[in-house]
This record gives C-alpha cells, sequence and structure tokens, in this order.
C-alpha cells in the first residue's frame, strides 16, 4: 500500500510538473509571436509611420538588444524569488509591451514598444528551461528542452498565415491586440498551474558580481564554441523568419501577403517538428557535436542556394529562368528550418560542460550570446539590404554561419563529453 501510494505521489508529482512547463513554454509561445510579427507586417508599419522598411527593420533590433540585456538580471531574480513570481511578472510586462505596440504612432513609440516587449520577453524561454534543467536529469532536459523550443516555435506559426490574413482583414495592429490578449490567457494558465517554489540555492551576491561571472563563463575555453555558434545560430533563422523573409517572398517573388504567410508558415513548422525529431535522435544516438556542426554548415549552403535562385543570380541563370519559383524557395525554407533546429543541443552541450552549480549562468550566458547574436544580426543586415539588396542578406547570413561554425568546430575539437 505505502509502496503504491508512493508510485501515485510521484506521478503527481510529474504530472504537475509537465503542466507547469506546458504553461512557462506557452510564455515562450508568444514570445516568438511578438518578435516575428514585423516579418510580415513590415511594409505597412512603415507606411503608417512615415518611414522606409529598412529604417523600421534596423530599428527592431532593439527587442533584441533588451532582450539580451534582461538575460543576467532575470536570472538572478529566478535565483532569488523562483520561476513562478518571475514568470507572472514578465507576463503582465508583456501585456503592456503588445498594448504599447498596439498604439504605436511613429518609429519612437514603435522603439518603446519594442523595448518593452524585449525586456518582458527576456525570460520567457529561461522560465520554463530552468524549471526542466533542475527538475530533470541530464539526458530528460535534453529531450525537454527541444519540446519546449518547439511549443515556443508554435509562435511563429499564428505569425505566419493567420497574422498574414488578420493584417489584410484588420491592420497590423490587431496582431499586438491579439497578443496581449493571449498574454492574458497565459498569465492566467501560469497562475494556475506553475506551482509556488522557494529559490534554491540562492546567489545573494551583487548584480555586477553576476553579470562578470556570466561574462566569464561566457569566454570561458569550455564554453568558448558553444557561444561562438550561439551568436550565429539563431540570429540568421529570427532574421529570416521574422524580418526578411517576408519581404523576399513578396518583393522579390512576387507573392501576396497570404502566399507568403503560406510559405512562411510550413518554414516554421519545419522549425516546430525539427527540434522534437532532433532531441529524439540525440537521446537515442547521442554526436552532439556532429549534429550540431554539420547541420549548421548545411544550413549555411541552403542560405547560398537561396540567395542564388534570386534574378539574374547563377541558379536562375543555369535553368534559363528571370528567377527560381517559390516552391524552389518553400524546399530551402523548410530544409533550413529543419537543420537549425539542432540549437536546443547547445543547451545540453552546456549542461555537460559546466558544473551543477553554474549551470544557471552558464545557460544565461547561452541565451545571453543567442539574443546579442539577434540583434546584431537584425541591425547589420538592415545595412545590408538598403545597401546591396536582400541577396546580399541571405549571402550576409550564409558567412556568418559558416564562421561560427568553423569557430565551434575548433574550440570544441579537444572536449570528449560532448563528443
Amino acid at each position: 500500500m505505502d509502496g503504491a501510494a508512493a508510485t501515485e505521489e510521484a506521478g503527481i508529482g510529474f504530472r504537475v510538473l509537465v503542466l507547469a512547463l506546458l504553461a512557462l513554454a506557452s510564455g515562450h509561445m508568444l514570445s516568438t509571436l511578438l518578435r516575428t510579427i514585423p516579418g510580415i507586417s513590415l511594409d505597412l508599419m512603415a507606411s503608417d509611420f512615415g518611414s522606409s522598411p529598412q529604417v523600421l527593420a534596423s530599428l527592431t533590433s532593439i527587442y533584441h538588444f533588451s532582450f539580451a540585456a534582461a538575460q543576467v538580471p532575470v536570472g538572478a531574480a529566478m535565483d532569488r524569488f523562483g520561476v513562478r513570481p518571475v514568470s507572472i511578472s514578465l507576463l503582465i510586462g508583456t501585456i503592456v509591451g503588445a498594448l504599447v505596440s498596439a498604439l504605436a504612432v511613429g518609429p519612437v513609440t514603435f522603439v518603446l514598444g519594442q523595448l518593452l516587449l524585449g525586456v518582458a520577453t527576456s525570460g520567457m524561454l529561461m522560465c520554463p528551461m530552468t524549471l526542466a534543467a533542475k527538475q530533470m536529469s541530464a539526458a530528460k532536459f535534453g529531450l525537454w528542452s527541444g519540446l519546449i523550443l518547439s511549443i515556443g516555435n508554435t509562435g511563429m506559426l499564428l505569425s505566419s498565415s493567420p497574422l498574414a490574413f488578420v493584417v489584410d482583414q484588420f491592420g497590423w495592429r490587431a496582431g499586438f491586440w491579439g497578443s496581449a490578449g493571449l498574454g492574458v490567457a497565459v498569465l492566467i494558465a501560469v497562475f494556475a498551474l506553475v506551482p509556488q517554489q522557494p529559490a534554491a540555492h540562492a546567489d545573494d551576491s551583487s548584480p555586477l558580481h553576476q553579470m562578470v561571472e556570466v561574462l566569464r563563463l561566457g569566454v570561458s575555453r569550455g564554453l568558448r564554441g558553444v557561444i561562438a555558434l550561439s551568436l550565429v545560430s539563431l540570429g540568421v533563422v529570427l532574421a529570416l523568419r521574422a524580418l526578411w523573409g517576408g519581404p523576399w517572398l513578396m518583393d522579390v517573388k512576387g507573392l501576396s501577403r497570404i502566399e507568403a504567410g503560406n510559405v512562411l508558415g510550413l518554414f516554421t513548422l519545419a522549425m516546430t517538428v525539427g527540434p522534437i525529431c532532433i532531441g529524439l535522435f540525440d537521446r537515442k544516438f547521442g554526436h552532439r557535436r556532429a549534429v550540431v556542426g554539420g547541420s549548421h554548415a548545411l544550413a549555411a549552403l541552403l542560405f547560398v542556394l537561396m540567395a542564388a535562385g534570386a534574378p539574374h543570380f547563377p541558379i536562375s541563370n543555369l535553368f534559363g529562368v528571370a528567377a527560381m519559383p517559390s516552391e524552389y524557395d518553400l524546399v530551402l525554407l523548410i530544409l533550413i528550418g529543419f537543420v537549425t533546429s539542432a540549437q536546443p543541443l547547445l543547451y545540453g552541450m552546456t549542461r555537460q560542460l559546466i558544473d551543477a552549480q553554474n549551470t544557471g549562468k552558464a545557460l544565461s550566458a547561452v541565451n545571453l550570446a543567442f539574443f546579442l547574436g539577434a540583434a546584431l544580426m537584425q541591425s547589420s543586415t538592415a545595412g545590408v539590404a538598403a545597401l546591396y539588396g536582400l541577396p546580399a542578406v541571405l549571402l550576409y547570413m550564409a558567412v556568418a554561419l559558416l564562421i561560427g561554425t568553423v569557430l565551434f568546430w575548433v574550440y570544441t575539437s579537444a572536449t570528449t563529453a560532448i563528443r
């Protein structure tokens, strides 16, 4: 009887954990929705604000700069207060940021909205990741980190065809109004499903000391390869999905907004299914280093092939067409979405390389690199687009991926724990 009771109690505990992770991962879904709204409505927003799409695209980088800057204080807050109060506070801030964005009347108020959203959504990924890392084994964490990212990427599914339809029917502001409403629903779910737990091993050191520790771990020999790839891995995907994918399909390939949304939706579906598949593969077969390095090298090649299908570029000339059809881009986008889904393995590698007491700071360092890289990629590609056009943007991102992959291979070559 006692054994059965103990088993049942453990089962209830696991169910509570799963429900809590699903609720928190829904916050990450909201974050990915909000950061990709400009990708399908950038032209309309620029027209309303009396600005150019290139200028407005460069301003979207403030989201990722503020997101990255908030990683350390948010991580410290989770150590001091626990996941539940931090996630509730961030969700309230996200709702406010979505409302400010919906009411924006020009570039200044747009930047304010992006700033608020960047800070408020900065912990939406780390909240479920932190809870999973503290409650699960390393093997299960690798699988669940992929599942959390897959759930989060469904936000980009919402910002593809569904958002394109909403924008066509009701205008771009409706995307932010709808996101605010979704934020209220996620807030209620987190309040109801995430248990209150005392913060374990609280770090009472100063915020400055915590910042130094995160940066120290980030540049340490053990993590240098992971950080180098993190700086470009997410950045190129977000720049493509959240910023340049829509203009590429509409302006270069001549698709309507709805058609472009359909293509981006399938791209996002690959990004949603990919982490689960790669997580299952990793749990069964291993070879994390080879999977991560090889997949990102392949992604660089796919970016080059996509650029080469532009008007008067080599592949278009090879096939004797003005430009490769959108079906060509669809295949490449699906492949890019799938192969870059190895990103969650970088979190798993970090857990293997760093001792338990520094796991939180190390994960914060990797997350900081992911979103600092996204900010740098968005701001730098805006300049490339203005000067040289969209094909050059794709080639620029391919080179960045290649450099990050080479550094990853070099700095992880002596590490046997992640082979």
